[in-house]
């Protein structure tokens, strides 16, 4: 089976070990374990004690009763047997992608976009239709256009919110605009949400797998979390079907992700308010940071994030972003992704996310390189 290549993935998998100042992680600064029993109050001992003593079986095979419980209090409307443990986020893509969408099927998808949401149906052979996120619409999904574009015919709609990599998102009157829209067609609502919850306002966020019967949400521990190192995610719908389909087809290439990975999540779960609190608090000085630096420095630009982790940074040099990039990293040591592997030119993604002082220094780095260009 072909595919295209990961262009994301390729670009962090060559640079990240050699960063020095590293803004293109996507994962709110990650924790240790003594750091994740301090923000939840467990005792470390106690549960170290508990997994020495525990067998290594394969556990339970589609997810833990804890660890599932713990991602039903992420929902509204969600129990237990709505939820598929999977191995991250990007597992849980290609399982409800590699369940759902067979050849010939016709899927819409919002672009720009993390590349799984419209290249991993393309290379199962369905046709692939791209609602394009515009600046000057603050990447906001245009209504009109998804229901220009939705039919019929149309199996699957991929929606990621909030968006990776503007920031994008997606208020919850236009998100029950778009159940509508889904539900008008009879089309499965694929949502992307690993940074939900992640807003810089007082907002809660609405999950697509609340709002509609065929409604989807994939999400992880690794953004919001900030636990990627256990590499666990899952799938929830209430659509019976689509839980059947992404069990039946999990069998043949994971079975069962790691118990102790799965403790793990659990503990972090039961202890969720104290982990938002740090995460948004990150998010919404870096962001302070990001944003004040912005305003000063007349050779880039921005459409300010509301939510998650990321955004593009606009620059008015007459460079290609992989060469920008590039050199940015070879001069500087400041490592960022190019716009380019996000089908936008002139720009580059920022992980705003990162520790502090790491990002202080590389958007000090960033205005020298903007001198010696």
């Amino acid at each position: 089976m072909k595919i295209e290549a990961f262009l994301v993935e390729e670009w962090m998998n060559l640079y990240e070990n050699y960063a020095v100042y590293n803004i293109a992680e996507t994962c709110v600064s990650s924790i240790s374990l003594n750091e994740l029993f301090r923000l939840t109050k467990k005792d470390s001992n106690s549960f170290i004690e508990l997994i020495m003593n525990r067998r290594l079986t394969y556990g339970a095979i589609d997810g833990s009763e804890e660890y599932k419980n713990g991602i039903c209090g992420r929902y509204k409307t969600i129990r237990p047997e709505h939820v598929i443990s999977t191995h991250g986020a990007a597992g849980a893509n290609h399982l409800v992608m590699y369940s759902l969408v067979e050849q010939g099927d016709k899927v819409i998808s919002v672009y720009p976009t993390y590349q799984q949401l419209y290249s991993i149906p393309e290379s199962f052979g369905a046709e692939v239709q791209l609602l394009k996120l515009k600046r000057e619409n603050k990447y906001l999904p245009d209504l009109e256009e998804l229901r220009r574009l939705a039919t019929p015919e149309t199996k699957l709609i991929a929606i990621n919110n909030p968006n990776n990599p503007t920031g994008a998102l997606i208020p919850n009157e236009m998100l029950m605009e778009i159940v509508e829209i889904a539900k008008s067609v009879d089309a499965y609502l694929l949502c992307d949400e690993v940074y939900r919850g992640l807003n810089q306002e007082d907002y809660y966020s609405e999950s697509v797998a609340d709002l509609y019967d065929k409604g989807i949400s994939v999400s992880s521990m690794s953004k919001v979390f900030s636990l990627a190192g256990l590499r666990l995610g899952w799938v929830v719908t209430k659509d019976e079907s689509v839980i059947k389909a992404c069990l039946s087809h999990r069998d043949y290439n994971m079975i069962s992700c790691g118990m102790i990975d799965e403790m793990i999540a659990a503990c972090a779960l039961e202890g969720a308010p104290a982990l938002l609190e740090r995460s948004i608090g990150i998010v919404k000085e870096n962001l302070r940071i990001l944003d004040e630096w912005v305003q000063k420095d007349m050779h880039y630009s921005y459409e300010k994030p509301h939510a998650g982790t990321t955004c593009l940074v606009y620059y008015d040099f007459d460079i290609q972003s992989v060469l920008f990039c590039k050199r940015l990293f070879e001069e500087t040591g400041v490592f960022v992704t190019p716009g380019d592997c996000f089908g936008q030119e002139k720009c580059f993604r920022i992980g705003y996310a990162s520790d502090n002082q790491v990002l202080r220094d590389a958007l000090s780095k960033l205005s020298d390189f903007a001198m010696n260009i």
